[in-house]
């Protein structure tokens, strides 16, 4: 295998790159003062292809093509594209067509990385916590009981009885009646999505989903080729709730397959939808054939407020929820599930033979050990996320006082939103300084979201101090206003808004 070339390139469409959508997605990717414009260029383009914006394999513009799009030199755009061949990022030598790719080894490092990478790099691009001592104990009861289930073949379609019940007896606590054979234990809440998808959608069949999401639910609707249908959230600092018309609406004209939404501490923004608004929507979309998914991974996480749990009792045979203990556990025990209608259950377990033969039984074991322990462990960590939230939502209008920075009433991040369309340059210039963000874009389509940035609130408190420094100094690197009070912060309490 040549130098660059990813192993799975030859699986991958084959697809073109236009000079006005890569523009789309590069956004206000230059900033003045904050280097060459080539060393811009290509680390714009380098975070394209790392958060998914960009598939691999696909053909990028030519040099003088993209010089004429950005109104650079062709030298310009040749060196960045040098550049990116050089860190493993393209291939196809100078003169040929450059298709995206991703370095095969650990390539070349420049002198900024290899400075990040001694300071430690912080990375805020994932929402999960570390796993408590609970999950360890788990797995050694469920070693301890292992033996039981070693004479069968091991393949459950549906998962083991035992889980199911533990799944169906949390949702009954939640006031909807369930019986085990309505859940499906799935690889976690995105592989139960994929495999709703793989089930409904066909390929050019529209999939509504509120917009921004979560990102791997975009590249999923994609990757069974459904047509993405964004209904845009109402937008501001302080907006809520959901554009219920507009959802609706796009369900209906558009007839579409599936609509997946997250209600509960929505990812990333942190809202919630309230119950009466839970019931008009399922009321509007009485009679429509669209199946409704709804994503409750963070049902759980509530911090301040009412309870999610007492909200999400509306039912019907349309209605399909997604559940995991990724982000109320540990994001390794890859153990979720898809409660649904019975005859749902029974074509995704007679379809999954194709797909992935069921779920690993010690994980199940560890699962119904730690989710019948009647919610203990997680309460005794939702008090650790209220005050990290509370701590980096100080730091931030501590020393970042020109973003805005909304309080989610649960969930595990906050949507900030930036003075100026920068998300994607930030992030590029965090990485300088050792910080790994995802940008906002990274949470839509068709490069939207460039005034906004998902910040994780899950690293000890130590950590978070040291993130927003970084991200100070690369505020300050793509030349907007950012205070640098971090160091006085650290000598005294800090508020909490």
């Amino acid at each position: 295998m040549k130098k660059g070339q990813s192993c799975h390139s030859g699986l991958m469409p084959r697809r073109s790159i236009g000079p006005v959508s890569l523009m789309r997605h590069l956004g206000a990717w230059r900033t003045p003062g904050a280097g060459a414009a080539y060393r811009q260029l290509a680390g714009a383009v380098r975070l394209l292809i790392l958060d998914g914006r960009l598939p691999l394999a696909a053909r990028l513009p030519g040099e003088r093509e993209m010089a004429q799009a950005l109104g650079l030199s062709r030298t310009t755009v040749s060196t960045a594209y040098g550049r990116l061949r050089d860190d493993g990022f393209l291939t196809g030598g100078q003169g040929a067509a450059a298709r995206t790719s991703l370095p095969a080894g650990p390539g070349p490092r420049r002198a900024s990385e290899v400075e990040s990478a001694a300071a430690g790099m912080i990375d805020l691009t994932a929402a999960v916590l570390p796993a408590d001592p609970n999950v360890h104990a788990a797995y050694v009861r469920a070693l301890e009981r292992l033996p039981a289930s070693l004479p069968g073949h091991g393949y459950e379609a549906a998962g083991l009885e035992e889980v199911r019940e533990a799944v169906a007896a949390g949702y009954r606590r939640r006031g909807l009646p369930t019986s085990p054979g309505q859940i499906l234990i799935t690889h976690g809440a995105h592989n139960g999505l994929v495999q709703l998808l793989r089930l409904t959608v066909r390929p050019g069949d529209p999939v509504v989903f509120d917009h921004p999401t979560y990102p791997q639910a975009i590249d999923a609707i994609l990757a069974v080729g459904g047509r993405p249908v964004p209904v845009a959230l109402p937008d501001g600092d302080e907006a809520e709730g959901w554009d219920l018309e507009g959802l609706v609406s796009a369900c209906k004209s558009s007839a579409a397959a599936m609509a997946y939404l997250v209600l509960d501490h929505h990812n990333p923004t942190g809202r919630m939808m309230l119950a009466p608004d839970r019931a008009r929507l399922l009321a509007a979309l009485k009679g429509c054939e669209t199946l409704l998914v709804l994503d409750e991974t963070l049902v759980e996480l509530t911090l301040s407020g009412p309870t999610a749990l007492s909200a999400s009792a509306v039912d019907s045979p349309r209605i399909v929820r997604l559940g995991s203990m990724s982000k109320s556990v540990w994001g390794g025990l890859r153990i979720g599930w898809i409660r649904a209608d019975r005859a749902v259950i029974q074509r995704l377990a007679q379809s999954r033979a194709s797909f992935d033969l069921g779920t690993p039984i010690l994980e199940q074991l560890a699962a119904v050990e730690l989710l019948n322990d009647g919610g203990a462990a997680l309460a005794a960590r939702l008090p650790l996320l209220r005050a990290r939230r509370d701590h980096l939502r100080a730091l931030l209008a501590e020393c970042l006082p020109n973003w805005g920075c909304h309080c989610p009433v649960g969930g595990l991040s906050i949507w900030a939103r930036l003075p100026a369309p920068i998300s994607s340059a930030l992030t590029v210039q965090a990485a300088e300084q050792g910080l790994r963000l995802a940008a906002g874009p990274r949470f839509g389509v068709d490069g939207a979201f460039e005034r906004r940035l998902r910040l994780p609130y899950t690293l000890p408190e130590a950590d978070l101090n040291e993130a927003v420094e970084r991200l100070v100094r690369a505020a300050e690197m793509v030349g907007r206003t950012a205070k640098p009070a971090l160091a006085a912060a650290r000598g005294r309490p800090v508020a909490v808004y």
